[in-house]
């Protein structure tokens, strides 16, 4: 076997080192898309996610989209993002996911638009009656998405360089609590607007759903650590060192 001189192996390793940043960046942003567009096409179906009998604001506490089961995972993902490569590469995620969603609307408009043939599962009505509100909805949950993702980056930048890359805990369920509020409140307020919900439901689902929102958060800062201390671990990062991709 032939030794390489040790600063061509330095440079080797440099470089296979970059390669896998690169793949795991990647899979996260893929991760994320995913979670944004499939959050967007599914909202319509309502259930309990711990039904409490007396109702609050005309709604139980916790009556919620199935939309909002993948959406945390969105805020999760660019926190780790933020974290270990970032700043721009999380906005760059964010980016990325509003030209997804906004093709993915365009690609469920033109589906809608064909007619289905006589034998087709599923008929026009139905389709439509499943997704021929996604525009509105994605449109909705964009203008929000943005609002809220965005203010969730710099929330958590402003808290890092705050604590000198200490308290990731903090940090993490500031930047994450606020930024889910105002992403809940914002969608709720254009989807009563455009007579998707009803206003006298909107006290009560925005309660359940930053209350979803909140309690999430808080569960998924474990996984969060976890994937931090890995990451600064297998790429010998220090405290407040990101891995820079450019």
């Amino acid at each position: 076997m032939i030794s390489l001189p040790k600063y061509l192996l330095t440079i080797y390793m440099t470089i296979k080192e970059t390669l896998l940043a690169r793949r795991i960046y990647l899979l996260l942003g893929i991760l994320f898309i995913t979670s944004l567009v499939v959050s967007n096409l599914i909202f319509k179906k309502f259930f309990y996610f711990y039904p409490i009998e007396t109702p609050i604001f005309g709604v139980q506490l916790f009556e919620v989209s199935v939309g909002i089961l993948p959406y945390p995972i969105t805020f999760l993902i660019t926190d780790l993002i933020s974290e270990i490569y970032g700043k721009q590469k999380a906005n760059e995620v964010v980016v990325g996911g509003v030209f997804a969603s906004f093709f993915a609307m365009g690609i469920v408009f033109i589906a809608n638009r064909v007619p289905a043939t006589d034998w087709s599962p599923v008929s026009d009505g139905m389709f439509s009656e499943v997704f021929g509100s996604t525009s509105v909805a994605v449109l909705a949950s964009m203008l929000a998405y943005l609002f809220a993702q965005f203010i969730d980056i710099q929330i958590y930048h402003y808290w890092k360089q705050l604590t000198k890359g200490k308290h990731l805990w903090l940090r993490n369920n500031c930047s994450t609590f606020l930024s889910q509020f105002i992403d809940t409140a914002t969608v709720l307020v254009l989807l009563c607007l455009f007579g998707e919900i009803e206003w006298h439901l909107f006290l009560g689902l925005l309660v359940a759903g930053v209350a979803f929102k909140v309690i999430i958060a808080a569960l998924d800062t474990p996984f969060l650590y976890l994937g931090v201390y890995w990451f600064k671990k297998r790429f010998r990062l220090k405290d407040h060192e990101e891995i820079c991709l450019d």
